[in-house]
């Protein structure tokens, strides 16, 4: 006669649960030789005007020059015409 299989089967998962265990504990050890690095420069992420995530900033906007000279005679146009009607 051969022996009751239920030994083997709870043999078997004994060391199945010991190298699950094993491996686990290696995992950490792994994670915790990694170096943490949680500064706000690593966690900042950016977008652009199209909604893309970016980790550099935008460049700044360029502003379009006027002609102070035209706005401001359409200013003295309307003062003078404000005053007229009055």
């Amino acid at each position: 006669m051969s022996k009751n299989q239920n030994t083997f089967i709870k043999k078997q998962k004994a060391e199945l649960k010991r190298r699950k265990q094993k491996e686990k504990f290696e995992k950490k050890l792994e994670r915790k030789a990694q170096p943490k690095d949680g500064s706000l420069d690593n966690m900042i992420a950016y977008v652009d005007e199209f909604g893309n995530i970016s980790d550099t900033p935008p460049a700044p906007p360029v502003e379009k020059k006027t002609n102070s000279n035209q706005s401001n005679q359409n200013r003295v146009k309307t003062n003078q015409n404000y005053r007229n009607h009055e």
